[in-house]
């Protein structure tokens, strides 16, 4: 039995997106409800909130692609080791992993679907383009 998961199996949507049969196993992946879907409408299975990235990186990111290189930095080191229930999750059938951010790009979800297959996440932004690393006051980015 391989311990690998199938590219097939850890797909991504948009929240704001119709859910159809072929996702699987629909699992929310944002820390904040997406705004303006119902909970009917998302058909999420499971919301994972900590898998998110924490309050204090989303809100210095901003979704700013000037942060991108940074927000993968701390954002990977946040969650490298704890994607292995979606891991385990996706070994077994296919999962969604179902994020509400409009830039399908620089998003944490595409980071997390990396980790999900066991791979590094790839950096999309050439590095001239980033701003000053986030600072840490009391555990927090500031």
């Amino acid at each position: 039995m391989t311990h690998r998961v199938r590219a097939a199996n850890a797909k991504l949507k948009c929240a704001y997106e119709k859910p159809v049969r072929d996702d699987g196993t629909r699992v929310l992946i944002d820390r904040l409800w997406p705004r303006g879907v119902t909970k009917q409408r998302a058909k999420v299975d499971q919301w994972v909130k900590d898998l998110a990235p924490s309050t204090a990186l989303r809100k210095w990111f901003g979704h700013a692609p000037a942060r991108w290189l940074q927000f993968h930095k701390h954002y990977v080191e946040e969650v490298r080791n704890h994607p292995y229930q979606l891991r385990a999750l996706a070994r077994k059938g296919t999962i969604t992993l179902v994020y509400s951010a409009h830039d399908e790009i620089h998003n944490d979800a595409m980071m997390l679907r990396e980790l999900v297959l066991g791979r590094m996440p790839r950096v999309t932004i050439k590095p001239n383009l980033e701003p000053h690393e986030p600072r840490a006051s009391a555990g927090r980015l500031i």
